[in-house]
């Protein structure tokens, strides 16, 4: 039986942008609008976000790190908080936080991809595609595999990834060990 992935699987996808500076989200907005996305929804509102999020249930969301009141490490904790840990829910994160500490934390708190500002709209546009094909992948065998549990492929590399890094942030291992 064949599933053959189509544009219209992307082109539906649920996009959530959340920036506290409103000239970021337009920028963000008609980028992806101008590609073909037709459900995008924004706010300036990270604490607003976190109920959009449940009642948008959006496919991939695009988020800044540096706003006030709640940040996007607090955001991301909430999500991972509220979702299903089974449910590949991508996060990418678009900062003007260039710095390496920045990057390892929000990855580490479940973000999927990492965007430093400005950034070139081909290459971001790039990883928006790359993430909603990924999220449409994972959906997709969510429903030929009903049964079964998706846990198992996601986590079981997770715990040896986790002592590596472990081990080279405690200075015990370094990059060239994996060379």
């Amino acid at each position: 039986m064949d599933y053959p992935m189509n544009e219209d699987d992307l082109l539906s996808s649920r996009v959530l942008i959340i920036d506290d500076q409103p000239a970021n989200l337009r920028l963000l907005e008609d980028l992806l609008t101008r590609e073909g996305l037709t459900h995008v929804v924004s706010t300036t509102n990270a604490q607003k976000a976190l109920d959009l999020y449940a009642a948008f249930d959006p496919d991939l969301i695009i988020l800044d790190l540096m706003m006030p009141e709640l940040d996007g490490y607090a955001v991301l904790e909430q999500l991972k908080r509220r979702g299903d840990p089974y449910d590949y829910r991508p996060v990418l994160v678009v900062t003007a936080d260039a710095t390496m500490e920045a990057r390892r934390r929000a990855l580490s708190l479940g973000a999927k991809d990492f965007l430093t500002k400005p950034f070139d709209t081909i290459e971001a546009m790039l990883r928006v595609w790359n993430l909603l094909e990924t999220r449409a992948l994972y959906r997709r065998l969510q429903v030929l595999s009903p049964g079964e549990s998706l846990a198992p492929i996601r986590f079981q590399s997770r715990p040896l990834a986790e002592g590596s890094i472990s081990r080279r942030l405690e200075g015990t291992e370094t990059d060239s060990d994996h060379k």
